[in-house]
């Protein structure tokens, strides 16, 4: 869930674990309960700063899907229905502005690329 961080990107490292760990809990794989990575642990398997852990769960916390225990850790918060679609909703949209980004570098007209994703879609074999 974490391994493909993106240390070159525009987006923040703390802002990629928070938007993986929502996703995760909105597609069910996190539940409420869960306990996450301790801070330590979590920034010696990606091999970055603490604080920047911190910081990503201090956006969970703010976003209402984790909750900080005292001398516990941190833990998921169950978090509604309307929330998780909400979020899985956002992760849509940003595949897809991730996809058209990708469209354009291929130089790809709005017409081959709505051909590759009805092609997909539909299954065909073409």
């Amino acid at each position: 869930m974490l391994e493909d961080l993106d240390t070159k990107s525009a987006v923040p490292l703390y802002e990629q674990i928070a938007m993986r760990l929502k996703a995760a809990v909105a597609t069910g794989e996190l539940r409420a309960g869960d306990a996450l990575p301790s801070v330590r642990q979590l920034a010696g398997r990606l091999r970055i700063n603490p604080a920047t852990v911190t910081q990503a769960y201090r956006a969970l916390e703010g976003e209402g899907f984790a909750e900080s225990r005292q001398g516990a850790g941190t833990y998921v918060k169950s978090v509604s229905t309307d929330a998780r679609s909400r979020e899985r909703i956002a992760q849509a949209r940003r595949l897809v502005r991730d996809m058209l980004a990708e469209a354009a570098r291929f130089g790809l007209s709005r017409e081959q690329l709505n051909d590759a994703i009805r092609h997909e879609l539909d299954g065909d074999s073409k």
